[in-house]
């Protein structure tokens, strides 16, 4: 009899001690609602046309996901880490991220609070982590509001084939900087004598963070793939892109700005305003997109206030305002496409709030007369 419970013993501490050592967690987060969106403006051929949508919301102020993380103690410090993350449209049930099972992240890797992190796969680049969340109120949320609907390179981008390393927090600040062997899709075989078939990207930034103040500083590039054709020029075009953002908390008010610059392209599309234009096609796929001589300024201004124990008011401008066109566009004169933005939100618990958002975005996708009005109410609870 003592020999059982001496072994029943033993097998719980191994046990437990395992348990310990090795941890994965299942978590997520659901979002919907009520909203409306009207676009509007007028086709190549001088028609006014117009587009309305009244239903149920598929994350307005964040997009609906589930995952498997975790983590095994390897000791001296040292822990293996994986990230798997899939979104998904929680008005149908369809996988997000252009039907990618583990589409928002997909990482392996070693972290240590000693030296940093180093991960391998699919992820955000530097600035939707440090940057988007700084420069606006909003950060990767809330629909058109989101910082990524100005600043091209913080729309929540994300580049397969990446390894990224990031430094431990010293005294607030921390450092990052990833490299994707092609940011789109597999990556393919360099033939001798062939282009290069890869579209190849950089990330990296710094931020601070220390009581009331935040800042952060990223820049981005990719260099398109050769495959386009011999005198197509989006073959080979480096695009750049710099952002600088800061906040300072107030305790009363706490207030957002941010100002960055965009060169020979953008990293998404024209607008990363989810709307059609008049032919049906959607506008803000999230695809590098090459436009050699395309000079595109980007500004934030924002702030956010309690309002009660549970309350929170959040307010924002962002404007893209492009300074030269870019060869794709030819003589096309482009306008700047400014949002303003106003949302509420109530935490019911500490996984449970509502939200209800308003913003109105006028010269989408640079076009003179292209609108956007998106209003909306709904609930979220991350579990």
């Amino acid at each position: 009899m003592k020999k059982t419970l001496l072994v029943a013993a033993l097998v719980a501490g191994f046990a437990g001690a395992a348990q310990a050592e090795t941890s994965v967690t299942l978590y997520g987060l659901l979002d919907s609602g009520i909203g409306y969106q009207q676009f509007k403006g007028t086709n190549a051929a001088g028609n006014s046309y117009k587009g309305t949508n009244t239903g149920i919301l598929n994350g307005a102020q964040s997009g609906n996901r589930w995952g498997l993380k975790g983590t095994e103690d390897l000791g001296q410090g040292l822990k293996a880490v994986f990230v798997l993350e899939s979104g998904f449209n929680i008005n149908d049930g369809t996988s997000g991220q252009n039907n990618r099972l583990f589409g928002r992240q997909a990482t392996i890797g070693l972290a240590s609070d000693a030296w940093g992190q180093l991960d391998f796969g699919r992820q955000t680049n530097i600035a939707s982590k440090y940057f988007s969340g700084v420069a606006t109120p909003f950060g990767n949320d809330f629909s058109q509001a989101q910082t990524g609907a100005a600043f091209s390179s913080a729309a929540s981008l994300r580049y397969d084939n990446m390894v990224m390393y990031q430094t431990p927090n010293f005294s607030g600040f921390q450092f990052g900087v990833g490299y994707s062997f092609n940011a789109n899709g597999s990556q393919q075989f360099k033939v001798s004598g062939d282009n290069e078939p890869n579209t190849r990207a950089w990330t990296t930034g710094l931020r601070y963070g220390n009581g009331p103040i935040a800042a952060a500083l990223t820049y981005d590039q990719f260099k398109s793939a050769e495959t386009f054709g011999t005198n197509d020029n989006r073959n080979g075009v480096s695009v750049k892109s710099w952002n600088l953002g800061a906040s300072y908390d107030f305790e009363i008010v706490k207030v957002h700005a941010g100002f960055g610059q965009t060169r020979n392209g953008w990293f998404g599309d024209v607008s990363s305003l989810k709307i059609v234009d008049d032919t049906g096609a959607q506008l803000g796929n999230n695809a590098l997109q090459a436009n050699d001589g395309l000079k595109v300024n980007s500004y934030a201004l924002g702030l956010s206030a309690p309002v009660g124990a549970n309350g929170k008011v959040l307010a924002g401008w962002t404007m893209a305002d492009p300074r030269s066109n870019g060869v794709r566009n030819g003589t096309t004169e482009l306008s700047k496409q400014q949002t303003y933005s106003l949302a509420y939100t109530y935490a019911l618990s500490k996984r449970t709030n509502v939200y209800a958002l308003g913003s109105y975005a006028k010269h989408v996708a640079f076009r003179d007369d292209l609108k956007s009005t998106f209003v909306g109410a709904g609930v979220r609870h991350q579990f």
